[in-house]
């Protein structure tokens, strides 16, 4: 049994590496200041003897070493949810993100953690058009999520060289599925809720990005997790195939409404749905397929099943 402590564990993404673990039978602590994430994700596993909650604010260094004493792997993925907010509060990806997760490595090292599994994003890239970008692509951030992103990766690639843990950082594709807080197919089933006539986007629809499941990310990072990697790795974790908005926004009101004819979809004039948006992101990830990994959706087929989900809660 390998003990995980998972950093945002109650959050999105967290939550279904904490339902995925308990089903293989591992020792799981979740450590989350419930800012952003709900106990309601987790609530089932509360109680259970291999399941530890501890309720804090990851900055508290004091405090996470002693929430992750005896742990084998920690999971890292608190940060600011909403990337756009950064636009009105640029310093939240610093404090929310970067200062996190030198807190994080800190107390991995005081604490000798063996392995620490980070998770950043595609936004440490550079807007490269339609170029397919591959790990050794150019990192140039245009936003400050992607600048704390990368700042992360770069924490952890001293702590793995100085301290001797081994890290491993995850580019993510945009992550879709059950219990997304954010993102544009949750925008855009949150503004038809509200009326169904009429969706206005963010952009002129033409944005094209890979769109993963939430699944195909536990599965990539899990299966890293497995490998016998020593000092620091980077992993793009992405589909083969990319969608745009304007299909988002189609996929979207067919499965609230049945059809589209109803529905009257005003684009924006600009490329970009806000400031900092990279109009268009292509990713390879290659490299991680060539350990065994490969995701089970596709851009379109992850997106219609995160809409299916979405759609059937309610918030």
């Amino acid at each position: 049994m390998t003990r995980y402590a998972i950093i945002g564990g109650a959050g999105f993404i967290g939550s279904h590496f904490v339902d995925e673990l308990a089903k293989r039978g591992q020792q799981i602590t979740v450590i989350d200041n419930l800012c952003s994430g709900s106990i309601s994700r987790i609530s089932e596993h509360l109680g259970r003897p291999f399941f530890n909650f501890f309720e804090l604010d990851v900055e508290n260094t004091p405090l996470l070493i002693n929430a992750i004493k005896d742990i084998d792997i920690v999971i890292h993925l608190a940060s600011n949810p909403d990337i756009a907010k950064a636009v009105s509060s640029p310093r939240i990806d610093f404090s929310q993100g970067t200062a996190l997760t030198e807190s994080v490595l800190e107390a991995c090292r005081i604490s000798k953690i063996k392995k620490v599994l980070y998770a950043s994003g595609s936004g440490v890239y550079s807007d490269s058009g339609t170029k397919l970008l591959d790990e050794t692509s150019l990192l140039e951030p245009i936003s400050t999520y992607g600048a704390s992103k990368l700042a992360g990766e770069a924490l952890l690639s001293a702590y793995s060289f100085m301290f001797g843990i081994s890290g491993v950082a995850f580019r993510f594709a945009n992550v879709v599925g059950p219990r997304q807080t954010h993102g544009v197919a949750f925008d855009f089933i949150r503004k038809l809720r509200n009326n169904p006539n009429e969706l206005v986007v963010l952009g002129n629809g033409t944005q094209t990005k890979s769109y993963i499941h939430v699944s195909d990310v536990v599965s990539a990072v899990l299966h890293a997790a497995s490998l016998q990697d020593f000092g620091f790795n980077v992993y793009n974790v992405a589909t083969t195939d990319a969608i745009t908005v304007r299909e988002i926004s189609e996929i979207v009101i067919l499965e609230m409404f049945s059809t589209i004819a109803k529905t009257n979809v005003v684009f924006g004039e600009s490329d970009r749905g806000w400031k900092a948006d990279v109009p268009k992101i292509y990713m390879d990830s290659t490299k991680i397929c060539g350990t065994g990994w490969k995701p089970k959706y596709s851009s379109k087929d992850a997106m219609a099943a995160a809409v299916r989900a979405l759609v059937s809660e309610s918030y």
